[in-house]
């Protein structure tokens, strides 16, 4: 695939959590923040396991001899999706989105410059920096009309 049609994939990956929000947002105020999540994860559980089950290639069996750090992702992500949970009722969609990407931003150019997880090293530079400074700029300028 070509580098813009994964960009594209990240875009409405991206467009997917900002759904998300919202709707996990309105469930967790309903059933409780943790639970919230569980609802959430247990859902798209069933429903990756649908997918594996008519459209995987039958590797699952290969989970066993993987690095064991590599199995931290839904770890990870359960504690994305509960955090998002917990935030949005509290501070609103776009600014509790807007946060995990400044979050995200942070840690992926820590990741890109020491190569980290077998990434290959993109080193942090002014224009990378740049971007950063006008992205908490972004940041406050939301959170400055979010709460005027």
């Amino acid at each position: 695939m070509s580098k813009l049609l994964f960009l594209l994939l990240a875009v409405i990956g991206g467009m997917c959590s900002g759904i998300q929000a919202p709707i996990n947002g309105a469930l967790g105020k309903k059933v409780g923040g943790f639970e919230g999540a569980f609802v959430s994860f247990f859902i798209g559980t069933v429903f990756l396991a649908f997918i594996v089950t008519f459209f995987g290639r039958g590797q699952l069996g290969n989970v066993f001899s993987v690095p064991k750090w590599q199995l931290i992702g839904g770890f990870v992500g359960a504690l994305f999706v509960t955090a998002v949970i917990l935030a949005v009722p509290n501070i609103g969609v776009a600014m509790a989105i807007f946060a995990t990407i400044v979050g995200q931003m942070i840690i992926s150019m820590v990741i890109d410059h020491f190569g980290f997880f077998g990434t290959r090293p993109i080193p942090i530079n002014w224009n990378r920096v740049l971007g950063f400074v006008f992205m908490l700029a972004a940041l406050f300028f939301i959170y400055r009309g979010s709460f005027e």
